[in-house]
């Protein structure tokens, strides 16, 4: 029995995107659960200073996992094409490959982070009181990268050819084991924080075992056979230069977010836990611009192997029209609930906590719509091969946040914080709305 794919190349675009992107949401809303589930459970049964610990380290989690993540993306953009491209001998070569260099850049992720995690949570001035218990969490999570990048590898191949619902399925099964198992580790074994951590690679693990089984039993086309393991230079460079460039792209984000994250840190325990609840809540009510943004590399990427680029500009265009529609949607939502928001995600009464948090939100949701649009942007050049672009709009944003936190924040405080990304935002969307639309194929169509 072969697995349903979505053949994103012809048709009714929009009834393509929904059906490749709804379980693609579905998805990614499970997968947010993995470290939401952690915030809440944490905040509810440990309390705000552990909540803390968790925080303190989101910027360093986002840094190495997001770089592990977009290598894996990077992969399914090659396949994705050659996929379009009707290239199935070339396709099961990628495949190899990429399984090769997966675990290649894994044992040098897990290098780094032994080396370079506790000094690094040093330099971001984490409070002393939480610096240990910071670190014995985060230690786990970089210590099984390897976990996390297969499991992104996997679901990407498989997304790559137009199956959405199979990562769906995988991750249904492993966030529910991940939320027992935070409340087993934390409560009857008393481990902490740590086994918040612990709980996120079992799940993990469980995640990456199951994606590549469906691949050997139902996606034939995706399993190479001994020969794809033949070293082809061309194809090597192709996917370390889209993995890295996606990979890259998601590290430059995140080393503007260690810089933030060094300017909170000194703020203090409540300014930390409340900027950690309204960052949760911002994952959670911002998913549908990644999914739909995700569903749009797919898109251009089957479309350029298919050269039909006419389908692309429109394919772009409705993108953003839907999250235009859901910006105002949840803006309004944020407005009118985000004190409760805030109570429910962290468990914290505390009315200093409900207001920071609530100020971040209210502050950053009227500008929704431009990340809607930079995203979808930005995904579609990636999957058109366009690698330095994006790349550049990832500079962008990591100057914007130094810029902010060395020269702004220390006078204007946790204002300086909330403020900073929406005016960073828009600078990207304007370079890379300017570089989609005056691409040589956007430019040709008609």
């Amino acid at each position: 029995m072969q697995i349903r794919t979505i053949d994103l190349t012809r048709g009714s675009i929009m009834k393509a995107l929904l059906l490749f992107a709804v379980p693609l949401f579905i998805s990614n809303l499970f997968q947010q659960l993995y470290n939401t589930a952690d915030t809440m459970i944490v905040g509810n049964v440990l309390g705000d200073q552990s909540l803390a610990a968790i925080g303190s380290t989101s910027a360093v989690f986002e840094l190495i996992i997001g770089f592990a993540n977009g290598v894996g993306s990077g992969f399914g953009i090659v396949i994705a094409c050659l996929w379009g491209a009707n290239d199935r001998e070339k396709l099961k070569k990628a495949v190899a490959s990429s399984l090769i260099l997966s675990l290649m850049l894994s044992a040098v992720l897990m290098i780094v982070s032994f080396v370079a995690l506790k000094p690094l949570l040093i330099l971001l001035k984490t409070p002393a009181d939480i610096l240990e218990e910071a670190y014995g969490y985060i230690s786990i999570i970089c210590m099984a990268v390897a976990i996390t990048m297969l499991y992104n590898l996997g679901a990407a191949l498989l997304r790559a050819i137009g199956d959405s619902i199979t990562p769906l399925i995988v991750l249904l099964i492993a966030s529910v084991l991940n939320i027992a198992l935070d409340f087993l580790f934390m409560t009857r074994f008393s481990m902490g924080i740590a086994g918040a951590a612990v709980a996120t690679v079992i799940a993990q693990g469980v995640c990456c075992i199951f994606c590549f089984w469906f691949i050997l039993r139902r996606a034939k086309v995706l399993v190479p056979s001994r020969k794809d393991f033949s070293f082809d230079s061309a194809l090597c460079r192709e996917l370390l230069e889209q993995g890295f460039s996606m990979g890259f792209m998601l590290s430059i984000v995140s080393l503007g977010t260690v810089a933030l994250q060094s300017s909170i840190n000194v703020l203090g325990t409540q300014i930390i836990a409340a900027h950690t609840t309204a960052r949760k809540l911002f994952g959670l009510l911002t998913m549908p611009f990644a999914t739909v943004a995700a569903a749009i590399a797919t898109f251009t990427s089957q479309n350029k192997g298919a050269e039909q680029y006419d389908r692309i500009r429109q394919g772009v265009y409705q993108a953003n029209m839907l999250t235009t529609i859901y910006s105002i949607v949840v803006t309004i939502l944020i407005f009118l609930s985000a004190p409760f928001l805030v109570h429910v995600m962290s468990g914290s009464s505390d009315p200093f906590i409900l207001q920071t948090g609530s100020m971040y939100m209210r502050i950053n949701s009227p500008f929704f719509i431009v990340l809607g649009v930079l995203l979808n942007l930005r995904n579609a050049l990636q999957g058109m091969g366009r690698k330095i672009i994006p790349l550049f709009s990832s500079i962008i944003e990591l100057i914007g946040k130094v810029i902010f936190a060395s020269l702004l924040i220390p006078f204007m405080g946790y204002l300086g914080i909330c403020f900073c990304e929406p005016f960073v935002w828009s600078c990207m969307a304007l370079q890379l709305w300017f570089s989609f639309y005056r691409s040589e194929e956007i430019r040709a169509v008609k």
